[in-house]
């Protein structure tokens, strides 16, 4: 006998500056600097289901890959931290390709505002989330109960070992708004290239706070080597 279906609704979207996948942190957390807002989604517009939030500094998001949903799946896929060629159990890994495309993250919880022109509006930092993702649910992150500090954590036990020393020229650091360079250079620093490319030729680039940044990385330096208007031709 198959089993029901199970509907989930989206409560709300965050924005990002992240417009592509390309570039967005490999885990939350990574980058605490980059910002969120998080808008609910008008029937959940309610000022009520905040109350309380605010005393916690952190929140969990379930949320959805939705740039990876899929029709089937499969029960090994290849984690980045392997360098792509070693494949592991799908449930051992935090892939979006999986049976549901379902993310959880750990954020911090900067602020509540409950009366905005568009509702109730969280502001987050740390997070790993495209601008636009649907999130499904927000829950309170419990210290007591959620932080096990004798827990094992298996093939990815060490943090990412390729943070990059990064060379921003001041004259194209300058053409980043002030507030968003932190989180530009932490984001740098964590090496967007995905693992298995590593070419020294290659410029790469990406989108982030509505710039186009375009970088080379060799022998452990990221150099930016432009900065424009995402929206430039």
């Amino acid at each position: 006998m198959s089993e029901p279906e199970t509907t989930m609704h989206i409560i709300a979207h965050i924005h990002t500056d992240f417009a592509t996948k390309f570039g967005i942190p490999r885990q939350s957390g990574l980058v605490p600097a980059l910002e969120g807002r998080i808008v609910f989604t008008p029937e959940y517009r309610a000022p009520e289901a905040l109350r309380g939030l605010e005393g916690f500094s952190h929140i969990w998001l379930i949320w959805q890959f939705s740039q990876a949903v899929r029709e089937g799946w499969s029960p090994t896929v290849r984690p980045p931290r392997l360098g792509g060629n070693t494949r592991m159990g799908v449930f051992a890994t935090r892939s979006p390709f999986r049976p549901n495309a379902i993310g959880l993250s750990c954020v911090r919880l900067e602020g509540v505002e409950p009366d905005t022109p568009e509702g109730p509006v969280l502001h987050v930092s740390g997070a790993d989330l495209m601008d636009g993702t649907p999130i499904f649910d927000i829950k309170p992150y419990l210290p007591y109960a959620d932080c096990q500090p004798d827990a094992t954590g298996g093939f990815a036990a060490r943090p990412w070992e390729r943070e990059l020393t990064v060379d921003c020229p001041p004259a194209l650091l300058e053409q980043v708004p002030p507030e968003k360079r932190e989180g530009l250079l932490g984001v740098l620093a964590q090496d967007p290239r995905p693992s298995y490319q590593k070419d020294a030729a290659r410029v790469y680039g990406f989108t982030f706070a509505g710039l186009e940044v375009r970088f080379t990385v060799s022998d452990g330096v990221l150099t930016v080597k432009e900065v424009r208007p995402a929206d430039r031709r």
